[in-house]
């Protein structure tokens, strides 16, 4: 089990098409970035899919199905440059592929996580 503590974090909602490709199932996943500094660069990472998310006080633990803990400070959210540029390369990919990728906006995240 790996833990990750992100600079930066948002919510990324994806359709999942059933095998029958007439049904769509959502995944939601935390797309997380880290500030590099001087000496290295920007990073970034997205989780295998959010199972459940524990509140604790100003943060958000989210586990995913590989047994990852994201854990995201509520006032971190949004995207870091590196994590845009991802983002929009992703999104042009999914309207390629006819798959729904969106980027959860802050007030609809919240909800999401203290569902």
């Amino acid at each position: 089990m790996s833990n990750y503590n992100p600079d930066r974090w948002a919510i990324i909602e994806i359709d999942n098409p059933a095998d029958d490709r007439k049904t769509t199932e959502k995944v939601y996943k935390v797309f997380g970035g880290w500030y590099g500094g001087y000496a290295y660069g920007d990073s970034w990472r997205m989780n295998s899919g959010i199972t459940k998310i524990v509140k604790d006080g100003e943060y958000f633990h989210f586990h995913g199905y590989t047994g990852s803990v994201y854990t995201c400070h509520k006032d971190s959210y949004g995207m870091s440059g590196i994590m845009s540029g991802v983002y929009m390369s992703s999104l042009e990919k999914a309207n390629l592929e006819n798959v729904g990728f969106r980027y959860l906006p802050e007030a609809e995240a919240m909800e999401y996580c203290n569902a």
